[in-house]
């Protein structure tokens, strides 16, 4: 059975972090009865003196009394000897059995009796287990009792650590109280606690409970006193499992013929020096759950890779689909059967499977050859073209879709942005219990003395539901920086994530000393770094950004960013996207990239044509969109590769999602001619207005510098830019006109360029090229050169019935 990843983690940090081991034997458990009373005595000094006396006269005595009945040399000994660590909850049983039989039982003795062991564990006479001091009851008192007697002082800079911002009372308790479980059971004080033992304890509390509450905060705690050095990882790092071995991630998967199991863990170590971390995931789920482990479920008992024909026929019918849950109109779950879009990817892992092992059999029969078996895939079957196609048009279809809404998903996001900030100011202004107004709303100042001091609630007189603003202002600030980084950079997630102050950049132009701020984005997916020119409105998001995470010093916070594909941890940068949680600045995660992106959206109301339900994006979809509208406004396609960060030219008018408009003009326009022309029979005569139309099409070409090459029926492209245009036909008598233009161009591109004019610069300089080209064509053309070409004379009244 495969460990958990939480728990793997930390037993990977365990190895060089362990935990103390509990020692058998120390000077005050072998001490005698009257030196007990004595360390009894000032481990108690700090008590009330009422207390004192009652222990010392009804309850410590009794306890002794006890403890010396049962077998063992030391208090320890005679402790763990009785049961009573291991019972738990139940250990007084033991005592009340031993009161009964002596007829001294009263349940006020029995509560005085108990209550005496946490001041032997205060004085260091008995050590409980982790497991015992972890459960409920009177134990809670242990942190007192351990304050007064084993290390005041430590325990007096702790509570002092415990009061700053950002830690509730709550939190501070269970600090408190973990440290002394801690001491009580490993001995010492404070500054001899250790990570492991701080990893041991909170792996108690979760046997024990399911969950550890409040452990960041400990090691926090410690780390601030000095104890732990600064380069101590945080519980987060601590508990990240990390890269996981083949085997492991082979058995999350149920195979039961082990052969073939070792098999695959076998191959995938064989490829596993050439490929990344996510590939070798994404191999171990295909091949491990989408293959066998789904042929063992339904064919039990296969144990090879020789498969009949209907066996594997039925294996790839079953690959093409999958399970989903879905939320339908009306809210409710329901489970549909939709198409497995890696279905391919899974066929061609499969395939270069047999493959491989064919290929690494003549080097190694021994060891791949029993395996050799005909391919259950043929190579036909891996066709993609038709599957790129479907891909493309619903890519397509759910771009423009979003293309659209993009502007009210923006507004909507700064909208919620400004009421939430306006709504935690007037929070911020009202006393607990004072009514105010705010973006519209009237809410109630809520006071909770127990919740981080930091904290603001409210609550919604009409509802009465209570809201944490700041933490609803801090969502909706994110949100909002998210969606106007993504659409104004289009970057990846994982990009976006690891943003750096670092990553903005300052280029000076050697020309004019102009400076341009730059976005530098760090290596992703094509191991590329690039940069991105930063525009007004991005340099807006990212001040904002800056000018929110910056401390009162001036700095970033510096972050560790964790790799979520390689399951890696980077070195501390200040990164732009951090967030403060119990006390420490940790990187904002994809997950809550989709929540917050989530939760935006349904602040919009906007509904997915295709579904009927909430429109849903994807980080992904902004990425689309970016490159869509940058093209369609006019940036080159190469330009825009570059921009996005892809290697091939191809990738990004993939991600191009509208069509050319003048091609849809003219589909369009097509479409519209056949209907009107042809309603009923393939050919017929033109009547005379169609055949005007067309003659004026002829007429209307005419421009001062030539003729319009445009076909009938389309509109002109270039807006009338006709020196620019490749289908002006410019006339021999105009050359004197067009040279007069060219001397005119160079004039003005003359007087830019000592104006500063640059972005004019480059536009005239597109026009001088054009004229001249125009120039040149009439240059090349030599005078009564003229061909026949046999271009058949047709009557001035109609056309013949072919010019349809």
């Amino acid at each position: 059975m495969a460990v958990s990843g939480v728990a793997a983690g930390r037993e990977g940090w365990r190895s060089r972090f362990p935990a103390r081991p509990a020692a058998a034997d120390w000077p005050a458990t072998g001490q005698d009865r009257v030196q007990v009373l004595g360390l009894v005595d000032t481990a108690s000094a700090g008590l009330p003196e009422s207390r004192v006396q009652v222990n010392h006269r009804r309850g410590l005595p009794v306890l002794l009394d006890w403890l010396e009945e049962q077998p063992g040399r030391t208090w320890q000994q005679r402790w763990l000897a009785s049961g009573a660590d291991a019972a738990g909850d139940q250990w007084a049983a033991g005592p009340a059995s031993w009161l009964r039989r002596r007829g001294m039982f009263s349940a006020s003795r029995l509560e005085l009796m108990t209550s005496s062991l946490l001041v032997l564990v205060g004085a260091d006479v008995i050590r409980p287990s982790l497991g015992w001091l972890l459960t409920g009851g009177k134990k809670r008192k242990l942190a007192r009792n351990m304050i007064y007697a084993r290390d005041p002082d430590g325990f007096a800079r702790l509570r002092q650590l415990c009061q700053e911002p950002g830690i509730t009372p709550g939190a501070a308790g269970k600090v408190l109280f973990r440290c002394a479980v801690i001491i009580a059971a490993k001995g010492g004080v404070l500054a001899d606690i250790t990570i492991g033992d701080v990893l041991e304890a909170l792996d108690a509390e979760t046997g024990l409970r399911g969950r550890s509450d409040q452990g960041a905060a400990t090691l926090q705690m410690l780390r601030k006193m000095g104890i732990f050095e600064p380069g101590i990882p945080t519980l987060r790092e601590i508990c990240d499992s990390g890269q996981r071995p083949v085997e492991e991630l082979v058995d999350r998967y149920p195979i039961d013929c082990r052969p073939v199991r070792d098999l695959i863990v076998d191959y995938l170590k064989e490829r596993q020096p050439a490929i990344d971390y996510v590939t070798l995931r994404g191999l171990v789920y295909q091949l491990a759950s989408c293959f066998w482990a789904d042929l063992e479920r339904h064919h039990p008992g296969i144990g090879s890779l020789r498969l009949p024909r209907d066996v594997a026929s039925a294996w790839k019918q079953r690959l093409q689909t999958r399970s989903k849950t879905t939320t339908t109109s009306a809210g409710e779950k329901a489970v549909v059967t939709v198409e497995r879009l890696s279905y391919l990817d899974t066929l061609a892992s499969v395939r270069a499977f047999y493959l491989d092992l064919a290929e690494w059999a003549l080097d190694d029969p021994a060891r791949w050859g029993p395996w050799v078996a005909p391919c259950p895939v043929r190579p036909q079957e891996l066709e993609r073209r038709k599957f790129t196609r479907r891909r493309k048009a619903r890519m397509d279809a759910r771009t423009r879709d979003r293309l659209l809404v993009l502007p009210v998903l923006a507004r909507a996001a700064a909208q919620w942005r400004d009421d939430a900030a306006a709504i935690l100011t007037g929070a911020r202004q009202a006393k607990p219990g004072q009514e105010f107004t705010a973006a519209g709303q009237v809410l109630v100042r809520s006071a909770r003395p127990h919740a981080d001091p930091r904290s603001i609630w409210a609550q919604d007189p009409a509802t009465g539901k209570l809201l944490q603003l700041n933490r609803e202002e801090e969502h909706a600030f994110w949100a909002w920086a998210i969606i106007e980084v993504f659409r104004h950079t289009g970057i990846r997630t994982e990009e976006l994530l690891e943003l750096s102050h670092h990553s903005i950049v300052q280029y000076r132009l050697p020309g004019t000393g102009e400076l341009v701020p730059l976005l530098q984005i760090a290596p992703s997916k094509t191991d590329t770094e690039r940069l991105l020119v930063i525009s007004p409105e991005l340099a807006d998001v990212l001040s904002a950004i800056i000018c929110r995470t910056r401390q009162p010093g001036g700095t970033v916070p510096m972050v560790r960013a964790r790799d979520r594909h390689e399951r890696i941890w980077l070195p501390p940068a200040p990164l732009l996207f951090q967030r403060r949680i119990q006390g420490e600045h940790h990187q904002i995660t994809g997950s809550l990239v989709a929540d917050l992106l989530h939760a935006a959206l349904a602040r919009t109301g906007l509904t997915d044509p295709a579904t009927g339900g909430p429109l849903h994006f994807s980080p992904h979809d902004f990425r689309r969109i970016f490159i869509t509208d940058a093209i369609l406004k006019g940036l080159p396609p190469h330009i825009a590769q570059v921009i996005a960060g892809h290697q091939d030219i191809s990738v990004t008018m993939g991600y191009k999602a509208v069509y050319p408009e003048e091609a849809i003009r003219a589909h369009l326009a097509f479409l519209a001619r056949r209907r009107s022309l042809r309603p009923t029979e393939e050919y017929r005569v033109p009547t005379d207005e169609e055949w005007q139309q067309f003659l004026g099409h002829f007429q209307r070409r005419k421009v001062s510098t030539g003729t319009c090459g445009r076909a009938f029926g389309t509109p002109c492209i270039h807006e009338h830019a006709c020196i620019r245009c490749p289908m002006l036909w410019p006339d021999p008598a105009q050359r004197d006109r067009l040279a007069e233009i060219c001397d005119n161009l160079t004039a003005r591109i003359a007087e830019a360029e000592h104006k500063g004019w640059l972005g004019e610069v480059e536009g005239l300089q597109v026009s001088l090229a054009g004229a001249r080209e125009k120039l040149a064509q009439v240059d090349r053309r030599r005078p009564g050169t003229t061909a026949d070409l046999g271009i058949p004379a047709f009557p001035h009244s109609h056309a013949p019935s072919q010019a349809s």
